[in-house]
């Protein structure tokens, strides 16, 4: 009685309007291990492509593969902000960063956070969630009751993943008498940004193998050049942050293929790690029990159209991996080639596995239909990334140039609010390195046209001040 009591109290400091959205659907006489673990591990700054699961020949990654070999990995599934903090309260809140008011990587804000996140959904109907890693929101991690992680253990700013996996180690060796929500938040690949400024990776979580011969180095990929009718802006936006963020600005060949090594070395480092914590799940023996989720908050060029870092709605910046898992439940090894969205998903997601109620305005869709072979009712006509062009930011404050991503099955439009030219229209199906822009191609101005519609009808839905190009 005590319990239900407690239950009726904060839902009612919460507000009737979230009221149906924390419902859940367990009874609470539901044996707690019916109920499956969820383990979220996620990276930082690692593309769709950069694991050997999606075709790529210079990289290993036996531990992510091994999540999908189980699984099935969602191969066109994309971030709402290729940036980290944007991406990080899209993910763990199931809106887009601009309707929480978050343009950059904000600093933590003391303003409550607007919306229900998901540790304190899944904590509310009597998981142990606990949180190891970079944490990079706008929340306090004091502030429990609002993200909802009874513990959340960060070990130092950069570097550190190898702590990060012995405490996540620790965690999942635990005797758990309650089902537990666990998120493993490793940093690499991000160490490509110190590779970047040839600073010294030993200062954070170790070296990497020297640079080899240029024979051993990767080829440039056929999209490494510039497409010839981008956007201006964004190369504007390049050169400005050269001295520090872009130092590929003033790259020559050879610059950008030890990069791109580099960087294939760094995915390795942190799959190694991921590999450990793996192990620990299967000698914890929840590993049947437990749902694993592999994804990361945004890519990074690497090299691809002469850009590194993220920011760019590009694919290499914004397409992320995405991989649902439950040993022997979710359809092994299958690909799935719908329209996905890592960030937004993610809560309707643990949301449907977990028998919480999504809550209202949540902008995504539940994956484990299709990670379990079901067919959902409805299938997505398309999807939306966001960028903002700066450095810093205030919590509420939209005052940056900003380019804003329609993605369809077919075509890829991204429209920009600043410079000469605005508009780029990709067919991904002949151009997947999206290197032709159709805006101007009069052949294509239909198709234009529904994209820039499309993209007007998600600025309504989710206000979003941003204007589409042809249209107030």
């Amino acid at each position: 009685m005590k319990r239900i009591m407690r239950r009726r109290t904060f839902l009612k400091a919460m507000g009737a309007g979230t009221l149906a959205a924390l419902t859940s659907r367990w009874a609470y006489g539901e044996p707690q291990q019916q109920r499956p673990n969820i383990l979220y591990i996620m990276t930082d700054q690692q593309s769709a492509d950069a694991m050997s699961c999606a075709g790529n020949q210079y990289l290993s990654t036996p531990a992510v593969d091994s999540i999908a070999a189980t699984g099935v990995r969602f191969d066109n599934a994309y971030c709402s902000f290729p940036l980290c903090v944007p991406a990080r309260v899209s993910m763990f809140s199931g809106r887009m960063p601009h309707e929480s008011g978050v343009f950059g990587n904000c600093k933590v804000s003391q303003a409550p956070f607007p919306f229900p996140l998901i540790g304190r959904l899944v904590g509310e109907v009597g998981y142990n969630c606990h949180y190891v890693g970079k944490w990079h929101k706008t929340i306090p991690t004091s502030r429990t009751e609002e993200h909802g992680f009874a513990i959340v253990e960060s070990p130092g700013g950069h570097g550190n993943d190898s702590k990060r996996a012995q405490l996540a180690e620790n965690f999942l060796m635990q005797n758990h008498e309650k089902p537990f929500f666990l998120v493993v938040s490793l940093l690499n690949p991000h160490d490509c940004c110190q590779l970047a400024r040839e600073e010294d990776l030993r200062e954070f979580d170790g070296p990497i193998p020297p640079v080899p011969p240029e024979g051993e180095l990767p080829p440039l990929p056929d999209n490494y050049p510039i497409p010839e009718k981008e956007p201006d802006y964004l190369r504007v936006w390049q050169k400005e942050q050269s001295a520090r963020i872009y130092r590929s600005y003033f790259w020559n060949d050879k610059q950008f293929r030890e990069y791109q090594w580099g960087y294939y070395r760094l995915v390795e480092k942190v799959d190694r790690l991921i590999g450990k914590v793996l192990k620990a799940l299967r000698e914890s023996g929840q590993e049947e029990n437990t749902v694993v989720i592999f994804s990361s908050d945004h890519g990074d060029g690497h090299s691809r159209h002469h850009w590194n870092q993220k920011w760019s709605l590009y694919d290499e910046s914004a397409k992320v991996p995405f991989i649902v898992s439950q040993k022997g439940v979710t359809k092994a090894g299958k690909v799935d080639h719908h329209l996905a969205s890592a960030t937004l998903d993610l809560v309707p997601t643990i949301c449907d596995y977990v028998g919480v109620d999504t809550p209202e305005g949540c902008l995504g869709k539940s994956a484990r239909p299709r990670a379990e072979g079901r067919e959902p009712e409805t299938s997505r006509e398309y999807i939306v990334s966001e960028t903002s062009f700066t450095t810093g930011c205030i919590v509420g404050e939209d005052k940056w140039p900003k380019a804003r991503m329609v993605r369809t099955d077919r075509y890829k439009y991204i429209a920009y609010d600043t410079g000469k030219r605005l508009e780029q229209l990709t067919d991904v199906e002949k151009d997947p390195g999206e290197m032709t822009n159709l805006a101007d191609n009069e052949e294509y101005r239909g198709v234009l046209e529904e994209h820039r519609k499309l993209l007007s009808e998600w600025c309504r839905k989710t206000n979003d001040s941003f204007t589409v190009p042809g249209h107030s």
